[in-house]
């Protein structure tokens, strides 16, 4: 039987702690004893651990042996910031797909009541990746940036880096991928509407290279998984993420 996995709020050498409402879930709904084992990711990596005290705030686990780890590809996602439910449920499952970092972006088309109070928003955002993160087995959560402005996100860091533009005819997701196994990945998706021929170009002046995800116009949020199942599968030839039932 898989162990239940959790992120460590605390770190100490061997010993770690969950706090606050890991804590409270754990202690009172799971009601965990002294003894029990979990899997425990803890700064950037899992280990066995064990309960040595439980309280309703506060669970502390002795840590033991590291657990064997699965390489995951370094993909970073440029999120244009939309319709914060969507944006949300965007967050969660790039979180599921292994991305590594996310950066919300304020493009010339998001709304500007959104674009005012994002900031507001990247806590919860990190909170939401956290807890994708522990559900999918990860061994940390992404790194989930505040809101940037677009000349700022022009310049993230990446071996390749791709801008889905649905202008573009000729090179599809996949052909951009081509060779690059191995490789660190950026992934611009647009807000609805898509990014404007201005940021287009100047996402091609900075060296980004434009792909289409086809013809079929998709949702923002939907863009975003599909580009990054498809950039997933393109790294990773030889693994699939795991089908969970919640």
């Amino acid at each position: 039987m898989t162990r239940r996995r959790w992120i460590a709020d605390e770190v100490s050498g061997n010993r770690a702690a969950l706090l606050g409402a890991n804590a409270a879930h754990l202690a009172r709904v799971l009601r965990a004893r002294v003894g029990q084992e979990f899997d425990i990711a803890a700064d950037g990596r899992v280990r066995r651990g064990r309960v040595i005290a439980v309280r309703p705030d506060r669970v502390e686990f002795a840590l033991g042996e590291e657990l064997a780890a699965v390489a995951a590809p370094d993909v970073a996602v440029l999120l244009a910031i939309f319709k914060f439910d969507r944006m949300e449920w965007a967050i969660e499952k790039l979180t599921e797909l292994g991305v590594r970092r996310i950066v919300p972006v304020v493009a010339t088309r998001t709304d500007p009541y959104l674009a005012a109070v994002a900031g507001k928003r990247a806590e919860r955002w990190r909170r939401i990746g956290r807890e994708a993160a522990q559900q999918s087995r990860r061994p940390a959560p992404p790194q989930i940036d505040s809101p940037a402005r677009f000349n700022d996100a022009l310049t993230v860091r990446a071996n390749l880096r791709i801008v889905l533009a649905e202008s573009e005819e000729k090179t599809s997701l996949k052909q951009a991928l081509a060779g690059a196994a191995g490789e660190t990945v950026a992934v611009a998706v647009g807000t609805e509407g898509g990014w404007t021929s201005q940021e287009l170009q100047l996402f091609t002046e900075a060296g980004w290279v434009a792909a289409s995800l086809g013809h079929t116009i998709l949702r923002a949020e939907t863009a975003a998984v599909a580009a990054v199942a498809i950039v997933m599968s393109e790294l990773t030839q030889d693994s699939s993420p795991r089908i969970t039932d919640h």
